[in-house]
């Protein structure tokens, strides 16, 4: 009799609404044989288990996108236009890739030749670096050093010192700046008087207030037209994903 009347209430549950269902109403004689009988379905069917916990993580990353198209929305401006983040590629372009990278991050380094191809090969892609310094010292000391350059020498000076600094494992000392600079053929004791400039602290600032709000707390991160990414991608998919902000995907 309990049987039948589990097997019912098993059938009633999985075909009703949650609220037309009510097992507090059974005994507990019924609730114990409930229970087994949905036991025994599972252990005779464990693909079920696998196919709920797909769909659960299946809805946990739609209401990830969902909100990430809301927070790029709702800070377009400081994403796209800062007035202060070095603006490289097509400046015209009809995507806009932006980066929140940290020059001692192993993934950025790893990023850094695939996102140059990826906007060289492309031709139409406006390419916005976020200084992110968030590993230590060493980070924030290179930063400083670009966005100290930048201010010293201009925007021409600023990718090399990007591209330089991407590379570079060594200490973030005093000689190992000068070298740089002079390097760069810049000059090493106006950038290094500049390196606590108010407006890079400011910048920096701004970017770091930023990254909160989009909630982004590791490097790399991308936004890709309208899709946020968190973490490394390859090349092919940094592609793909272009190729459908164009519609082409």
């Amino acid at each position: 009799m309990i049987k039948t009347l589990t097997a019912a209430a098993l059938a009633t549950c999985l075909s009703a609404p949650a609220w037309a269902f009510d097992v507090s109403a059974m005994t507990d004689g019924e609730r114990d044989a409930f229970r087994a009988e949905i036991r025994a379905y599972l252990l005779d069917n464990p693909e079920v288990i696998f196919e709920a916990v797909d769909i659960a993580e299946q809805r946990k990353a739609e209401a990830q996108t969902a909100g990430d198209e809301q927070l790029l929305a709702d800070n377009a401006a400081a994403i796209f236009d800062d007035g202060f983040s070095w603006v490289g590629g097509n400046p015209d372009g009809d995507i806009t890739v932006v980066e929140f990278m940290d020059y001692r991050c192993g993934y950025c380094r790893k990023a850094h030749d695939e996102v140059a191809e990826l906007v060289e090969r492309d031709g139409n892609i406006k390419f916005i670096v976020k200084e992110f310094p968030i590993l230590g010292e060493a980070s924030l000391t290179s930063t400083r050093f670009a966005l100290a350059v930048r201010l010293v020498a201009g925007e021409e000076a600023y990718k090399p010192a990007y591209d330089a600094l991407i590379t570079m494992t060594s200490d973030m000392s005093e000689p190992v700046l000068r070298r740089l600079a002079n390097t760069l053929e810049v000059d090493a004791d106006a950038v290094l008087a500049r390196m606590n400039d108010p407006e890079i602290d400011r910048q920096i600032s701004k970017t770091r207030a930023l990254a909160q709000v989009l909630k982004i707390n590791g490097t790399p991160t991308f936004v890709m037209g309208t899709e946020l990414v968190r973490g490394y991608v390859p090349l092919d998919t940094m592609q793909q994903i272009v190729a459908t902000e164009r519609g082409e995907g």
